[in-house]
This record gives C-alpha cells, sequence and structure tokens, in this order.
C-alpha cells in the first residue's frame, strides 16, 4: 500500500484533525435530529 501518499501522515495534527471532524459531524447530526424529533 502506498502509505507515504497519505496526507494525514506529514501533519502532525491529521489523525486528531479527522477524529475531531467526525466527532463534530456526529454530534451536530444528533442535535439536529433531536431537535426535529426525528429521534
Amino acid at each position: 500500500m502506498n502509505f507515504s501518499h497519505m496526507p494525514e501522515l506529514h501533519w502532525g495534527f491529521g489523525y486528531p484533525f479527522a477524529i475531531g471532524s467526525m466527532g463534530i459531524v456526529c454530534a451536530s447530526s444528533y442535535v439536529i435530529f433531536k431537535r426535529r424529533d426525528w429521534l
């Protein structure tokens, strides 16, 4: 596999940024769905 071409490996905050953005998307989806009474 071409692990040298993965952009998050060359940036120190790549994995924390990716995990944080996934958490923000999940939390915001939960809040939006909860406000619209879909959950």
